[in-house]
């Protein structure tokens, strides 16, 4: 009995390498072999240490990443509120910070948070990570031969073209770049590079003769979006040059003009040959508004945004009024308010439609159904969304062309609706808003739904326009029985 429990004791001992026995096939508590890891931990304890090592690693790697991106995520565009908040200044030279401080300052006052470089600053970037660092782009470079970086023309136009922001200032130093990409953007510079736009009627009067290249023009656009709801009173000055937008193009907007008595030459040299831009066909200033929405200021003269013009006394020629102070202050806060969202801006919400007396939306219409549509427009106002109210707001009820159009009436909180009954016909349709007004961004919503024909089971017993069929066929009948009864009694 006990050697047969010695065997069996032997037996389970096998299993367990770490013990062992004496030479009697005793098991000996005090004597082991090597250390097993799940009774002392040495080795369960490194192999922690590497994973608490790897997971440090790893946390640090995911902190160090989410810390750069920490800045693109404090700035980030919110479309619930769409005023530019980034803005990158490119400048020729860092001494246009002062010269040009009045107008920095007052983009600064309004919660712009500004960044300046150097136009060939090689570290010159818009994207990381595949993400836009920047709302707006400002270019006061004209003198830039080529930006550094990754910054070239291409990138400029896609920075665009993703819905941001441009302002670009030129002079008589513009180089082929900055000309370029304000061809790209649909305005056109004198090809002359010496030429500057003068005026010998519409000058702005100082205390030397001068040869009449500084400009006091008061020839605004005639938009209180643009340009806001008080009037410009004193004359703006500028001095560069001049450029020219395609009439066709109804994206472009002259927002200052020049007079009928100005034009486009070199003013150190005779006038030998007709200018090429002349009278009001030279544009000053110039807006474009894409069709993404995205906003460019294009002007002929840098000097237009200097301290020493936005503060100046001015008095046109001709002209017996003298302002202490010129117009551009004003005029390039407003504009450029417009430019930055600030004014202007439209959001279309809660588009709805539903049969009339139902709350939930269908799947599909019927022919002939009455239906109510609705949506709400606001529009932005520098710190807020306020209801925007006008009588000119349309839907379409759209299947290859309109079918239905009618005019929105609104309650005058931003909730427009219309009500309509659905053609006679069937196909898939659309409920489109194309609005388009000058100076606000459009609207371009639409809303697929399907209408279908009549079922077998849903039209009525007796059709009205069938009344005809009906007695022609009774007609028929009552024909065919007195023919009978005359064709067999008869004699």
């Amino acid at each position: 009995m006990g050697l047969k429990s010695k065997t069996n004791w032997g037996l389970r001992i096998k299993h367990w390498p770490f013990l062992k026995l004496t030479r009697s096939g005793a098991f000996n508590p005090f004597k082991f072999k090597r250390p097993p890891s799940f009774l002392f931990g040495r080795e369960i304890e490194k192999k922690s240490l590497k994973q608490k090592r790897v997971k440090m690693k790893n946390l640090s790697f995911f902190f160090v990443f989410g810390f750069s991106l920490l800045p693109l995520l404090c700035f980030s565009f919110n479309p619930e509120t769409p005023t530019d908040l980034r803005v990158l200044v490119l400048l020729d030279d860092f001494s246009l910070k002062s010269s040009h401080s009045i107008f920095f300052n007052s983009l600064k006052s309004r919660g712009f948070n500004l960044e300046f470089k150097l136009a060939d600053d090689p570290s010159l970037s818009l994207q990381r990570y595949g993400q836009y660092l920047y709302d707006a782009l400002i270019l006061f470079s004209p003198s830039t031969e080529r930006f550094g970086g990754s910054l070239d023309l291409a990138a400029v136009i896609d920075f665009v073209d993703s819905g941001h922001d441009l302002i670009v200032a030129a002079d008589a130093s513009a180089t082929d770049l900055i000309k370029n990409i304000a061809t790209e953007c649909g305005v056109d510079f004198d090809e002359d590079s010496s030429a500057m736009v003068i005026d010998h009627k519409s000058y702005a009067i100082s205390g030397t003769e001068g040869d009449h290249t500084l400009i006091a023009s008061d020839d605004f656009i005639q938009s209180d979006i643009i340009l806001g709801k008080t009037k410009i009173e004193a004359p703006v000055l500028f001095k560069g040059i001049a450029h020219s937008v395609n009439a066709a193009n109804g994206l472009v907007l002259k927002v200052l003009s020049a007079s009928s008595s100005a034009y486009s030459a070199n003013p150190e040299s005779k006038l030998l040959n007709p200018p090429l831009l002349t009278g009001s066909a030279i544009s000053l200033v110039s807006v474009v508004q894409a069709r993404n929405n995205a906003r460019i200021m294009i002007t002929g003269s840098l000097d237009l945004f200097s301290n020493r013009l936005l503060r100046t006394t001015v008095q046109k020629a001709g002209s017996p009024d003298k302002y202490e102070k010129s117009g551009n202050e004003q005029f390039v806060t407003e504009i450029c308010k417009w430019v930055f969202h600030e004014r202007g801006h439209l959001k279309a919400v809660n588009l709805r439609h539903q049969k009339i007396g139902e709350p939930d939306e269908p799947a599909m219409y019927r022919i002939k159904d009455d239906l109510k549509f609705s949506v709400e427009i606001y529009k932005w106002s520098g710190k807020s969304w306020e209801p925007y109210v006008a009588d000119d707001v349309q839907v379409q009820f759209y299947m290859m062309s309109p079918y239905v159009l009618k005019t929105l009436s609104t309650n005058g909180k931003g909730l427009y609706d219309a009500s309509f009954r659905v053609p006679d016909v069937y196909g898939v349709f659309q409920f489109k808003v194309d609005y388009h007004r000058l100076g606000y961004t459009s609207l371009s919503l639409s809303k697929q739904i399907p209408v279908r024909p009549f079922r077998h089971n849903e039209y009525e017993r007796f059709i009205t326009t069938a009344f005809p069929y009906y007695g022609a066929s009774f007609t028929s009948m009552a024909g065919f029985l007195i023919f009978s009864i005359l064709y067999l009694y008869n004699k």
